[in-house]
């Protein structure tokens, strides 16, 4: 008869904090340099914050299009640190930042060369495309800096190395609130820039937090990140393997972006008031996703190095946990900011109308992110394991067939209030959480790409 071991929560809250607490940390720092700077901005007028709100959804289109290969890359580099595989990892991350980068340099090339083109797809308001435009023609040339950080944090964090990233942030944050100050307003005898002093110290900020990650890298003799001629040794099978379980991924994030950018398309055609608001929203957003990122890479690694290892059972046991601790804190976050919404919104300036459609994008959103965040942990969870379709599947199907049609009616057709819009981006999330929840219970998703991992899931079950 097999005996039940009691779950090691000690042990298991230990390792979540390890990881979770550095990239939340992380995330709070870049977040509350976004607010911030869009209290700086937000001085200059309705105009000017609306504006770069939007050129900052246009940055939320590149995370979309690199991120399928930073799924795919820390499902690689956990499974082969479980499985000590040091040449594994070398490969993996050279492939994946080589496909990294070139969306990097392509998103640059859109924002540099034809800032219109991309300010007129977001927004019908000339006043704030003039404006986008300013900002985009110097903002782009961060683009690729950003990319190249996102790549050496993933192998950082699936290697042990979770506090580089945050300190090459805290570095980065400090550097652009220094020259948002003196840029944006013209201090210390410089002139004024306006929205354009908030893009020149972007790319600076992004330049100084490259420069601490990799001197530390180097200091603390991290075999991974500075092996530049292992990187490029790949071979037919990797890379086939690579793109096999990117491509799902791939699918999903280029489509899940594109279908945030119709919906940003039709929030960008409300009331100038409303474009406010939203841009002061997605920055308090970005706490929430704070919270949640941390989690969500405790998720994958934690999950996909034991599913590298070849020990299914602690993997499994692990996954269905950090789903609701995931959701229990992204909770109280969420009503933490609901309470507190009065002095927030008026801190980075709402007022009047927009104040009253900030709370109400606050309100809807602490509900539904409860349920969003559950899934997201889900889908990063199966992805680590090697399950990269379910989630993706699920998620393309509802947004394509329900999410985005219901939206576009909503705002262009039948002209409904900005929150009622707003809301309806949200309305699929329970329906996949029963589904997804009931997968992650199946353990189907295990599905390693490690020999070891492979050879112990024969015969496997799950057991709560």
């Amino acid at each position: 008869m097999k005996t039940s071991v009691p779950f090691p929560w000690r042990d298991f809250i230990r390792r979540v904090a390890a990881i979770a607490v550095p990239i939340a940390l992380q995330n709070l720092l870049t977040t509350t340099g976004s607010m911030v700077d869009t209290m700086m901005i937000a001085s200059l007028g309705n105009t000017q914050v609306g504006a770069v709100g939007l050129c900052a959804q246009f940055s939320s289109l590149l995370f979309a299009c690199f991120w399928g290969f930073v799924g795919g890359g820390m499902l690689f580099f956990s499974q082969y640190w479980g499985a000590g595989d040091d040449d594994g990892i070398n490969r993996a991350y050279g492939l994946t930042l080589t496909c990294m980068m070139s969306v990097g340099f392509l998103f640059c090339v859109m924002a540099t060369l034809f800032p219109g083109t991309v300010m007129r797809l977001y927004t019908d308001k000339p006043a704030i495309q003039a404006v986008g435009v300013e900002y985009l023609r110097i903002a782009g040339f961060s683009y690729p800096l950003m990319v190249f950080s996102m790549g050496m944090a993933a192998l950082l964090r699936c290697t042990d190395r979770v506090r580089l990233p945050l300190y090459g942030s805290l570095t980065g944050v400090a550097v652009n609130i220094a020259l948002n100050w003196v840029l944006i307003f013209g201090h210390l005898g410089l002139p004024a820039m306006g929205v354009r002093g908030a893009a020149t110290a972007t790319v600076i900020s992004q330049c100084v937090s490259i420069a601490v990650v990799i001197a530390l890298a180097k200091r603390s003799g991290h075999r991974y990140l500075l092996a530049f001629s292992r990187h490029f040794r790949w071979n037919r099978a990797l890379v086939r393997a690579y793109f096999k379980k990117c491509f799902p991924i791939l699918c999903n994030e280029i489509l899940i972006g594109v279908g945030n950018m119709v919906i940003n398309v039709v929030l960008g055609r409300q009331p100038e008031e409303a474009i406010a608001a939203l841009a002061v929203f997605r920055t308090l957003e970005g706490l929430i996703i704070g919270f949640f990122a941390g989690f969500s890479s405790a998720a994958s690694v934690l999950v996909g190095t034991q599913v590298g290892a070849g020990d299914p059972d602690t993997a499994y046991k692990r996954a269905w946990r950090l789903v609701y601790l995931c959701q229990g804190f992204i909770g109280l976050a969420g009503a933490l900011m609901t309470a507190l919404h009065g002095p927030i919104l008026h801190m980075m300036g709402m007022r009047g109308e927009s104040f009253s459609i900030g709370f109400g994008l606050i309100a809807i959103y602490a509900v539904a992110a409860l349920i969003r965040m559950g899934n997201w942990t889900m889908n990063d969870t199966f992805r680590a394991a090697g399950d990269a379709t379910t989630g993706t599947v699920m998620e393309i199907v509802f947004m394509w067939v329900l999410v985005l049609p219901i939206v576009w009616l909503g705002g262009m057709v039948w002209h409904w209030p900005t929150l009622a819009v707003f809301a309806c981006c949200y309305i699929d999330e329970p329906i996949r959480y029963a589904l997804m929840q009931r997968h992650l219970f199946s353990g189907k998703w295990i599905r390693p790409v490690t020999r070891e991992g492979k050879a112990a899931l024969a015969g496997w079950k799950p057991e709560r």
